[in-house]
C-alpha cells in the first residue's frame, strides 16, 4: 500500500535543498507535517503512516538546519527564511494542504499564513491550521529549557546509549524504550566515531537574536488575523504552553478548535501518538 512506505525526495528551498517524506496517493488532498525545534521529519513517521491511510497525502519535510536536510552556510536562522522555504514546498503542490506544525513548525505555519494575509493574496494559502503545543503566549521557562537542551552536548555522545540518557533527563515523563533505533535519526555520527545531534547549534544563537518579544508580537498579530479553520493541541503537562497561554489564544481566535493531550509534555505526539492522531484525523473529517 502506498501509504506504508515513505518516498523521500529533495526539493529546492530558500537557496538550499530540503528533504521531505510523503505517504500516500498525491491525488488525495495534501497535509504538510513540520516538526518541532531539534526535530527531524521522522518524527511524525507514525501519523505520516495513519493519515495517509485515512486518504490523505501526507509530506513531512526536514527543516533548514535540521536532520538531512541542507544547514544555512551563513548560520542565519532567522525566522523569515523557514516561512520561504515553506513557500517553495507548498509551490510543489496542486492545492492548498493542511498545516501541521509542532512548537518551531507551529510557529512557521502561523508566521507563514499570516505574511500571505498580509499580502491581501486572493491566494489560499493553507486550507487549514493545527498548532500543536504552540501560541503566542510561550512558556518563557519552557522556551529556554528546549534551548538548552538543543545547544547542549556540542562535544557529542560516545555511544547512542549516552544519548538516549541525555534525551531521558530532558523528557522525564516519557518511558525509556529499549529500541534505539528512533533515536539514531536525530543524531549524525562523524568521522571520529562520536554522535553529534542531527541540528545546527548556530540556530540557538538566531533565535535569541530574534528576541521573545518581536516574535510573540508578530505570533500575536497573526493570530488576530486567522480567519482559516485552526485546531490547537495543547499537551496537559506542557511547560511551553500554560493552561493561560491555550486560553488567550482561543479567546483571540474564537473559531478555533482546542484539544489537550491528557499526561502529555510539549512533545505531544511523541508523548501519545494514538491520541494526537486521532485528534488530527478528528479535525479533518470535519473539514
Amino acid at each position: 500500500m502506498p501509504h506504508r512506505q515513505a518516498t523521500t525526495q529533495r526539493v529546492s528551498g530558500a537557496g538550499l535543498e530540503l528533504v521531505v517524506d510523503s505517504f500516500g496517493l498525491p491525488s488525495n488532498s495534501p497535509v504538510v507535517l513540520l516538526h518541532g525545534g531539534g526535530q527531524t521529519r521522522h518524527s511524525w513517521q507514525s501519523a505520516g503512516k495513519e493519515l495517509a491511510a485515512a486518504g490523505w497525502y501526507v509530506l513531512s519535510m526536514d527543516q533548514r538546519g535540521h536532520g538531512e536536510s541542507d544547514w544555512a552556510d551563513d548560520g542565519d536562522y532567522h525566522f523569515d527564511h523557514f516561512v520561504d522555504d515553506l513557500r517553495h514546498l507548498l509551490d510543489t503542490l496542486n492545492q492548498p494542504p493542511v498545516l501541521v506544525g509542532a512548537s518551531l513548525g507551529g510557529i512557521v505555519g502561523l508566521l507563514t499564513q499570516d505574511a500571505a494575509t498580509e499580502q491581501a493574496s486572493d491566494e489560499e494559502l493553507f486550507r487549514a491550521l493545527v498548532l500543536v503545543d504552540i501560541v503566542p503566549q510561550i512558556q518563557q521557562g519552557g522556551e529556554r529549557r528546549v534551548r538548552h537542551f538543543m545547544a547542549g552536548h556540542p562535544e557529542g555522545f560516545e555511544t547512542l546509549d549516552e544519548a538516549a540518557t541525555a534525551v531521558a533527563k530532558y523528557l522525564p515523563n516519557r518511558r525509556r524504550t529499549s529500541s534505539q533505533e528512533g533515536l539514531r535519526k536525530n543524531l549524525r555520527q562523524h568521522d571520529d566515531g562520536r554522535y553529534y545531534w542531527h541540528w545546527d547549534n548556530r540556530m540557538m544563537d538566531a533565535f535569541a537574536k530574534a528576541g521573545s518579544g518581536v516574535l510573540h508580537e508578530r505570533m500575536q498579530q497573526a493570530a488576530t488575523r486567522l480567519t482559516i479553520p485552526t485546531l490547537l493541541i495543547r499537551g496537559e503537562l506542557s511547560d511551553v504552553v500554560s493552561a493561560e497561554g491555550a486560553a488567550d489564544f482561543l479567546a483571540t481566535v474564537p473559531h478555533a478548535e482546542f484539544v489537550e493531550v491528557e499526561g502529555a509534555g510539549h512533545m505531544v505526539a511523541g508523548d501519545d501518538n494514538d491520541v494526537f492522531v486521532a485528534a488530527v484525523k478528528g479535525f479533518l473529517a470535519r473539514l
